[in-house]
């Protein structure tokens, strides 16, 4: 893994989009079933879209009709990092761009074989690097 990457909110506000920001550094959530990579099954490495960090493969994506994008595992295990969220009223893990700190999604038990997590991300939070 790259050195950290750590910039001021002025810099992450010039470098990104209003709603990658509010997404990624305001730790937000798109509405479901909004997001380009939602039904998206083509070849390639999702990436971070705020430093290029790989993140997930497209083999590893899978239709879990819960509106966002799904993962069964992550790239690379260092590409992650997880902390507990207890916002709205639940408990849940947060997963975050272990580069760049950018809130990604959250990780579920109640995913595909072989471990059963569904990382449940954002697409706003991506970019797709097709093969």
């Amino acid at each position: 893994m790259a050195d950290k990457i750590r910039k001021s909110d002025a810099q992450w506000a010039e470098q990104l989009t209003p709603e990658q920001y509010y997404i990624c550094r305001d730790k937000g959530t798109e509405a479901p079933f909004s997001g380009s990579y939602t039904d998206c099954f083509e070849t390639g490495t999702y990436v971070c879209v705020c430093c290029d960090s790989p993140l997930f493969l497209s083999t590893d994506k899978f239709e879990s009709r819960c509106g966002w994008p799904s993962f069964s595992a992550s790239c690379d295990k260092a590409a992650l990092e997880y902390t507990t969220d207890e916002s709205l009223m639940m408990k849940r893990t947060e997963v975050t761009c272990a580069r760049c700190d950018a809130h990604l999604g959250h990780v579920f038990d109640d995913g595909a074989p072989p471990d059963g997590q569904r990382y449940c991300i954002n697409s706003v939070s991506l970019i797709l690097n097709k093969e």
